[in-house]
């Protein structure tokens, strides 16, 4: 998306960011890049207002559920091996997180069922 108009800043760069921006997860001087932008470009104003009001919305409907402490860690750490660009095991974090906590709980558990168990997309469609 682009309004068509030349901008110190690209829509599309405002765009791939914008979580980033509505997170909070920038520096502030790329902020002060965002909001110039914003000033300039109802385009992605209207856009940043919509993720905005998604992101308050999810919040208010599911923000009240605990996240464990070690599933949260584990994420935080995988995220953090992706912008080093390092290699991510092929394990997702839920996975990891389901085997630990199985392991944990000792002989005759039964585990969950996991994305492996799920049917694909070729299976559903059959």
């Amino acid at each position: 998306m682009s309004c068509g108009d030349p901008h110190e800043t690209d829509c599309s760069e405002v765009l791939d960011h914008l979580y980033e921006y509505l997170d909070r997860e920038m520096p502030d001087g790329e902020c002060t890049k965002f909001e110039e932008h914003f000033d300039e470009c109802s385009p992605c104003l209207e856009k940043y207002g919509l993720e905005q009001a998604v992101k308050k919305l999810v919040k208010r409907c599911c923000g009240h559920d605990d996240v464990p402490a070690d599933l949260r860690s584990k994420v935080m750490g995988r995220i953090e091996l992706i912008r080093a660009g390092e290699t991510v095991p092929e394990k997702s974090v839920l996975e990891q997180a389901q085997q630990e906590s199985g392991a944990a709980e000792g002989p005759g558990h039964q585990p969950g069922p996991t994305d492996a168990d799920a049917p694909t997309e070729a299976a559903r469609a059959e």
